[in-house]
């Protein structure tokens, strides 16, 4: 069997992503962290462009980019299929997919201010939290299914990153009885054994965007 190696950090989303598609199509792979915050020559050497984690390798080959690399991965392990078969429902899931990594910012831009700004800032992710509300899993457990896949597993920040980046915050964003659907769907994404199984320590996680957010406070009004 050809080596299959992910080079990460233990906050990613974009990290836990690959490893939770690995895991679920049976895949093993060798785990290396990565400091991003003194970025080793390994890093640089297998993704010079972006210089960022995910970086995946199978069989001495680099892929970079977690999007890219899961479409990898489902193409690669054809076990357990990650994306829907009907070709309308497969690219609607790209185009979901697409939309949460365009906007991120727009999501989590709450986090990274205070007073007035913040409050806009968590209004805005409101509106786009509501978008994914709407559109979100209402009859089916999943946003692509009654099985977890690759839209899920792109929207996983929303179980566990966005919690802490509440808590580190101050600030309540996804409000229960404004987004009963997306409340829904975590709780059934919690409950998948890989990711229950797999996912940050919470309290640590918290602790860590506190520190991030003193910084990216401290720049913005300096």
């Amino acid at each position: 069997m050809e080596e299959v190696k992910v080079i990460g950090f233990w906050t990613s989303p974009y990290v836990y992503r690959v490893t939770w598609a690995l895991k679920l199509k049976g895949v093993e792979y060798e785990y290396q962290e990565e400091d991003i915050w003194n970025k080793s020559d390994l890093l640089l050497q297998y993704n010079p462009v972006h210089k960022k984690v995910p970086v995946f390798v199978h069989g001495g080959k680099t892929i970079v980019e977690s999007g890219i690399i899961l479409e990898y991965i489902d193409e690669t392990w054809l076990q357990n299929p990650l994306v829907p078969t009907d070709p309308h429902a497969r690219a609607m899931a790209r185009f979901w997919i697409k939309f949460v990594g365009d906007k991120m910012q727009n999501f989590i831009g709450f986090y990274k201010r205070a007073g007035e700004e913040q409050i806009k800032a968590v209004k805005e992710a409101q509106e786009y939290l509501k978008i994914l509300e709407d559109h979100g899993p209402e009859e089916k457990k999943f946003f692509d299914g009654d099985n977890i896949g690759m839209t899920d597993l792109s929207m996983g920040w929303l179980a566990f990153w966005l919690e802490a980046m509440e808590e580190a915050s101050g600030v309540q964003v996804l409000e229960a009885n404004s987004f009963p659907r997306l409340h829904a769907w975590i709780r059934n994404f919690k409950q998948v054994p890989v990711i229950k199984e797999n996912h940050p320590d919470q309290t640590r996680l918290v602790a860590y965007f506190k520190r991030l957010r003193e910084m990216f406070t401290k720049q913005a009004t300096t």
